[in-house]
């Protein structure tokens, strides 16, 4: 009788196991045949960019956890489930730069913003929403390519809005030829990714409340030369994200051709690297001029037409290589070009549309466009009545410190633009 206890015992625990191990692994989202799954469902999405939100989880400088809580409740409440976070800011802070920063020096940190990463992965996974977790940034506003330069010793970086464009481009197309750069980069991955959180004791590698890694924003070769070593980069660090975490996606945050150097080829090459599990894109209309200041209602309609044509030419690499692709960052300025939250946002309203009715599409059609991060969330924040761009102190909008604070964000109050958002979420999942 004994032994027959024993054996059933150990029977009940290797199915549990199993059973256990099964659960652990549909918790993840993974891509199967050109879908990202989620709980072993297709998942498509409408989502959010939240750059702020580890900032916001702190409870040093920036901090406010009790709007974090309401904001990811509201964002919750119109069925935004999907959100793409800066994971931390480099360097000290300066001129257009989000502050308070992460990483003060190479691997050294500043652990506020560390509880606040933890903080927000553990509430948004209360919330059964997902996090796309990017590392980099080829831009000026959180330190990226130019601090890890600086730390490399070329020198002090330019700022696009002081030293001008072409200052700063010479200076950040040294990055991808740059080994130390790279390493001291490489060093800060390898930081992150293999983080416990503090607050839930789950290792970061273990946490279904990622949904990718993600390279970096933006990621550029910054020069015609530079393609190979750009590419490279790209694939070494794809390789040792994957090393580091069998468990997560791996996405590079490319906004497509346009920052390709206009090489769809090259783009090509960067994605079909089978580390890469989907293709990313970002359009932005009015940054590109086919909507200008005083055009932005005339010029919806031609912004839908060329967003179109974006997405399709993307879209068919993502065919030949059966990968889900994601439109990660999009926006339009408020009609008027206004910054006001009373504006109104009829134009944006329109071309959002555009954009989730192509998701719903190929929702219902089993297609690879699979889901879309708007730029950016700016919930419950107050604008400054006296300036426009953001000072310390100010709250955290969709719009990081080198924009007008208003110019692309979503509030709260922009109750049209969240209905736009909630009917869309719930056509997907009909």
């Amino acid at each position: 009788m004994m032994k027959q206890l024993i054996v059933f015992s150990l029977l009940c625990f290797s199915l549990f196991s199993c059973t256990s191990v099964v659960k652990h692994d549909k918790s993840f989202i993974k891509v199967e045949n050109g879908q990202f799954i989620k709980n072993g469902k297709p998942y498509y999405y409408v989502g959010a960019n939240f750059w702020y939100g580890a900032i916001l989880g702190s409870e040093g400088e920036g901090g406010n956890r009790k709007r974090l809580l309401e904001e990811l409740d509201s964002l919750k409440s119109i069925g935004v489930d999907n959100l793409r976070v800066l994971v931390g800011s480099d360097g000290v802070p300066g001129a257009t730069k989000v502050e308070p920063t992460l990483q003060v020096s190479p691997g050294v940190y500043n652990d506020t913003i560390l509880a606040g990463l933890d903080y927000l992965l553990a509430e948004m996974g209360k919330r059964d929403m997902s996090v796309v977790l990017y590392l980099n940034n080829s831009w000026e506003w959180s330190g990226g390519y130019g601090q890890y330069l600086e730390w490399a010793g070329f020198g002090k970086a330019p700022v696009p809005a002081v030293d001008g464009w072409n200052a700063f481009t010479d200076f950040v197309k040294q990055y991808p030829k740059s080994d130390k750069a790279k390493s001291l980069f490489a060093n800060y991955v390898k930081d992150i990714v293999t983080r416990t959180n503090r607050y839930t004791g789950i290792k970061y590698t273990d946490d279904p409340t990622i949904m990718s890694w993600q390279i970096g924003n933006e990621p550029r070769a910054f020069a015609e030369e530079n393609k190979e070593v750009f590419a490279e980069w790209i694939a070494q660090t794809a390789s040792l994200i994957k090393s580091l975490d069998a468990n997560h996606l791996v996405s590079t945050g490319s906004e497509g051709k346009a920052g390709m150097e206009g090489d769809i080829a090259l783009y090509e090459r960067v994605h079909k690297d089978a580390n890469i599990d989907y293709l990313t894109i970002h359009i932005w209309p009015y940054n590109w001029g086919w909507a200008t200041k005083d055009s932005l209602e005339e010029k919806v309609e031609f912004a839908k037409i060329n967003t179109g044509k974006y997405i399709d030419e993307h879209l068919s690499i993502a065919k030949k290589y059966n990968k889900p692709m994601v439109l990660e960052e999009f926006g339009y300025p408020r009609d008027g070009f206004e910054f006001t939250k009373s504006s109104s946002v009829d134009a944006r309203n329109s071309y959002y549309q555009y954009v989730f009715d192509l998701i719903g599409k190929n929702f219902k059609e089993k297609g690879l466009f699979s889901g879309c991060n708007f730029w950016a969330w700016g919930g419950i924040a107050e604008l400054s009545s006296d300036h426009h761009f953001w000072q310390k102190g100010d709250d955290y909008t969709g719009d990081p410190a080198q924009e007008q604070q208003g110019l692309n964000s979503v509030f709260s109050s922009d109750a049209s633009t969240l209905q736009v958002i909630k009917d869309a979420v719930l056509n997907l999942n009909k």
